[in-house]
């Protein structure tokens, strides 16, 4: 099911910001930092540096993601954005997280 540009700006919208909510909250206990500017949402961590960037594109109506240097894109499945493999934008992060703190849970 195509969703109209609205239907995919307000999911979009809704899914990243919840996985904010969380991932905030998630900070006060690990090791990085959460902050969602213009729509987009950034992990950052420290030592060593890295990034995950969480965005809407508009024009595909999916989410992309970069993390690990590699490029995840999520489609609408009519309730929640996966990717090809099953995995939703929450799993998918706490995955990537993971990777630099293990035992991390969402």
């Amino acid at each position: 099911m195509m969703l109209t540009e609205q239907e995919f700006s307000q999911a979009a919208e809704d899914a990243i910001e919840s996985l904010y909510r969380k991932l905030a909250e998630a900070s006060d206990d690990y090791d990085f930092d959460v902050d969602m500017n213009a729509g987009a949402l950034s992990v950052q961590f420290d030592d060593p540096p890295e990034r995950f960037v969480v965005s809407p594109n508009s024009p595909v109506r999916q989410i992309w993601v970069s993390a690990h240097v590699k490029s995840y894109k999520l489609g609408w499945n009519g309730s929640a954005f996966v990717l090809d493999d099953g995995r939703t934008l929450e799993q998918l992060i706490a995955d990537a997280i993971r990777v630099r703190i293990p035992g991390f849970t969402l």
